[in-house]
């Protein structure tokens, strides 16, 4: 089922945008560690987790770069420094014949499934399995003819933004739209692998809103929880972050990759911010009403008799709340009273002589 709507996109079903609870993706990526039970247990993990959708990607070394060793091939920084790209990705990649089965085992245990297509032969292949959205990673953003093949399929596109530019995410975004398809969200991403706290900035994410008018979440690199939490209480309509059985297992990804029981703590903690966020509201809630009687009014203080005057001696605001509010002290002061009133006695207006 595919509706857009204001600011949202529909994911199988489900309105992703402001108003909703964040869309939390639990990205697999190489931690399956070349085992496809290990992949099939990532994903019942990642549904115990908490986790809205599992994603996968699909590509293999072939057709995301060529088997090449010269200087332009080899990672000279990073996480991954010292390796090749071609010998990279045949580390990380997943198996195509692995899809059926995960897709099928997603859909087992309820949990969304979703990959990233890397070229035309991947976007083909997804297709015939039946997925109904893509992600396209940050890497992709300038890849215009990548975009447009995969807009034209007219599904759901979460597209990472990663080192782009404003003019390079207006030009993707503009590329996808002239397909007609109008179903887009964005995700701020710091491409960095871990990222640090003081480059995620995280309020592009309001301004991206502001920008597209489009759902915005964050792909997260960081470690730990917070600037997923930070995001959420920001805006952010979708989470994504890698997700592995164990750091123990290695393999590319293992290192920034959050455990189940550190994912379902990011899930809870988010859920528990979405709570507290709650919505514009004045006035006390169901839970403060009980200690409306705790606020201030005017009491008698001293034993005043009938037709005498209310003076500051006599009355006071003090807690707790039965008697008339403060903002009426000026004007009951000079007034006489009907009726003898003792100390600790709540003051009326029924008790004053017009």
């Amino acid at each position: 089922m595919v509706i857009q709507m204001e600011n949202s996109i529909y994911i199988q079903g489900r309105r992703v945008g402001d108003g909703q609870p964040a869309y939390i993706v639990a990205e697999m990526s190489a931690n399956h560690a070349g085992s496809i039970e290990r992949a099939l247990e990532v994903i019942r993990a990642a549904k115990q987790a908490g986790a809205d959708c599992v994603k996968i990607q699909t590509y293999t070394p072939d057709t995301i770069t060529i088997d090449c060793h010269n200087k332009y091939f080899n990672i000279e920084q990073g996480t991954w420094k010292g390796d090749n790209l071609y010998s990279l990705y045949q580390k990380a990649y997943t198996p195509w014949e692995w899809h059926e089965q995960l897709r099928d085992e997603a859909a087992k245990v309820g949990i969304d499934f979703l990959s990233t297509p890397f070229d035309r032969t991947s976007v083909d292949f997804l297709e015939e399995l039946g997925l109904q959205f893509y992600k396209v990673a940050s890497f992709e953003l300038v890849d215009l003819p990548l975009l447009e093949y995969i807009a034209s399929k007219q599904k759901p596109i979460i597209l990472s933004t990663g080192m782009g530019t404003s003019e390079e995410i207006s030009e993707a975004v503009e590329t996808i739209y002239a397909t007609g398809n109008q179903q887009l969200a964005l995700l701020k991403c710091s491409s960095a692998y871990p990222a640090k706290y003081d480059e995620m900035n995280l309020r592009t994410i309001n301004d991206m809103k502001t920008q597209y008018g489009i759902p915005v979440g964050l792909s997260d690199h960081s470690m730990g929880a917070l600037s997923a939490v930070v995001a959420v209480a920001m805006g952010a309509n979708i989470i994504e972050k890698h997700f592995c059985v164990s750091r123990s297992i290695e393999n590319p990804d293992s290192t920034f990759s959050m455990e189940p029981e550190e994912f379902r703590k990011m899930v809870d903690t988010i859920r528990a911010a979405e709570q507290a966020m709650g919505k514009v509201c004045y006035g006390p809630s169901s839970q403060e009403s009980s200690n409306l009687n705790f606020r201030r009014s005017l009491f008698v203080v001293e034993d005043i008799e009938a037709g005498e005057q209310i003076t500051s001696q006599n009355i006071r605001s003090i807690r707790p709340a039965y008697g008339l509010k403060p903002k009426y002290y000026n004007e009951v002061l000079g007034k006489t009273v009907k009726r003898d009133l003792k100390r600790g006695t709540p003051l009326s207006f029924e008790d004053l002589s017009s």
